[in-house]
């Protein structure tokens, strides 16, 4: 449904890291998954629809990235997550309710290893009145500002980056901005000091 190719914020964002495991939680048809993949990674692919998990099998195979794959059917709320630890996770476009959103945030934070990076990306808040694209409904968009109150108390996580971004979105009526909510956290190795504010 979205392509092959990976969501630009997620290959942006984590192209440069060395690569070791990553989860790539609510995947969908896998596309994030399968191009980790390509980067190196042993990627695992987290998602509730067995339709959308069958898929990324597929994608994968045809990508040639069978073996450094793994797809799992989970609920990315009620949990469990594939265990890890896992040296990225990557939550993109999961776009829930705020109690279940916070849920599978905390889910994915917990499956973080140490020095490991936490990225987020999903439609902001600001859309509905500012940009395009994404859920018309607010209780499903979020800010940045949200994502970081969601990890609230994790007390080893450090924030990198957490700001909207724009993206350029063609529409019938010509090109558009969408606007996106990004953060981007590591888990701290320094036993615990760091807090995320």
């Amino acid at each position: 449904m979205w392509g092959l190719e990976p969501n630009r914020f997620v290959a942006a964002e984590l192209e440069g890291l060395e690569p070791g495991h990553a989860l790539d939680v609510a995947c969908g048809e896998g596309r994030n998954t399968v191009w980790l993949a390509r980067q190196g990674w042993h990627a695992t692919g987290a998602d509730f629809s067995a339709a959308g998990v069958a898929r990324a099998v597929q994608l994968a195979a045809a990508g040639g990235v069978s073996d450094e794959t793994e797809f799992v059917v989970a609920d990315v709320v009620a949990g469990p997550l594939p265990p890890g630890p896992f040296d990225a996770v990557v939550i993109a476009y999961l776009q829930l309710p705020a109690s279940q959103r916070r849920r599978a945030v905390r889910l994915a934070a917990g499956v973080l290893s140490q020095g490991g990076t936490l990225f987020i990306v999903g439609h902001d808040t600001r859309n509905l009145a500012d940009g395009v694209g994404g859920p018309q409904d607010p209780d499903l968009l979020f800010s940045p500002q949200d994502i970081v109150d969601d990890l609230q108390g994790i007390c080893d996580l450090v924030i990198d980056k957490a700001e909207r971004v724009t993206r350029p979105v063609s529409t019938p009526d010509g090109p558009k901005v969408a606007i996106d909510a990004l953060v981007r956290l590591h888990r701290a190795d320094d036993g615990g000091r760091a807090r995320v504010v």
